[in-house]
């Protein structure tokens, strides 16, 4: 079976929900961009079938996979204190070296606790604990397809992408029983910011698992398949539409130095996207002037990030033409260069 995949052409809505994929960038709190962006793909009656996501991706992807619908994370993201993400236990609190023994004794300014935690009784309250609660029975015997939600994580350790759940068995791990909030906390794990999660292998090696974003750009083509699609895939990403504002990180020591190092690379591959990527199936939303680790983020600048990703949809649909993308995107007897390739190869 192709993925990728479309049983019904764009138009006007119908009584049918219209089948789409779907794959979730990375973005920190800019994440809400991309929630303004579903909203509208929920109204114009599009169905998400697979999801996958890496780092705040992987976030939106469990819960929008979990069936909250795009009105109920925004509420629930305007009402969230995102600073208690914040959470660097009672060493990393001591004033002045505190965060630089965190960051020198367990890899990271943040212990990442608070995610697994909120990730957890949310999909708890939808019923979804395991990867097992996450499988679609239409698709139960296509591995490939199996599972409504993959989340990408990167094992630096061994200098490998992860596929979850898939590649849980790495670690001893069936993949039916891997907690999804784990795999989440996993995939957000931005190095230096986040304390990397650790798994023992049955080998007895110990791995760092860290944001998917560092070994993988955008996975947009995870469920590309060859031949004509049936359905499309449709990519949620936060750039910068525009030219970007001079970035001024305060380095006042190395931590400080650490998080600029960080910022200003994510800053450019945002930047870079617009010039190096085909965008025939990215919706791109405009990232503001919103920072991925600004965790004191105004609600003010939350709705305008909202309305940006709305925005952006809705500029997206409205060239969006379903037999065009088959014909110079996804033809097998055109092959244009992919905007990103498949973890899977």
């Amino acid at each position: 079976m192709a993925a990728g995949r479309d049983s019904a052409a764009p138009g006007p809505r119908t009584r049918e929900p219209r089948k789409l994929d779907a794959v979730f960038d990375r973005g920190g709190v800019k994440g809400i961009g991309m929630v303004g962006a579903i909203s509208v793909i929920e109204r114009e009656g599009y169905e998400f079938v697979n999801l996958a996501g890496l780092s705040t991706g992987a976030m939106i992807a469990t819960l929008l996979g979990a069936g909250y619908t795009a009105a109920e994370l925004k509420e629930i993201i305007m009402e969230l204190d995102l600073r208690h993400f914040r959470d660097a236990g009672p060493v990393g609190r001591l004033p002045g070296i505190g965060p630089l023994i965190n960051v020198l004794t367990r890899s990271g300014l943040y212990r990442g606790d608070a995610i697994r935690r909120v990730m957890r009784e949310l999909l708890e309250a939808k019923g979804v604990r395991t990867f097992g609660d996450l499988i679609l029975p239409e698709l139960a015997d296509e591995p490939r397809y199996r599972y409504r939600v993959q989340v990408v994580a990167a094992d630096i350790t061994r200098g490998r992408l992860l596929l979850l759940p898939e590649d849980a068995r790495i670690y001893g791990i069936e993949p039916n029983d891997l907690e999804v909030a784990l795999a989440v906390r996993m995939s957000v794990g931005i190095p230096f910011f986040f304390q990397p999660v650790r798994l023992r292998n049955p080998g007895g090696e110990t791995s760092y698992i860290v944001d998917g974003g560092l070994m993988s750009d955008f996975p947009l083509g995870l469920f590309d398949a060859p031949g004509e699609p049936e359905w499309p895939t449709f990519g949620f990403r936060l750039v910068r539409t525009r030219v970007p504002p001079v970035v001024r990180h305060r380095v006042n020591g190395p931590v400080s130095l650490l998080l600029a190092v960080y910022g200003t690379a994510i800053s450019a591959q945002e930047a870079r996207y617009i010039e190096t990527h085909d965008t025939a199936r990215t919706i791109m939303i405009d990232a503001l002037d919103v920072g991925g680790i600004q965790f004191d983020v105004s609600r003010a600048h939350k709705e305008a990030l909202f309305e940006s990703g709305v925005a952006a949809a809705e500029a997206f649909l409205a060239g969006w033409d379903f037999e065009r993308y088959k014909t110079l995107f996804r033809s097998n007897d055109s092959k244009p260069e992919q905007p990103a390739s498949s973890p899977r190869g």
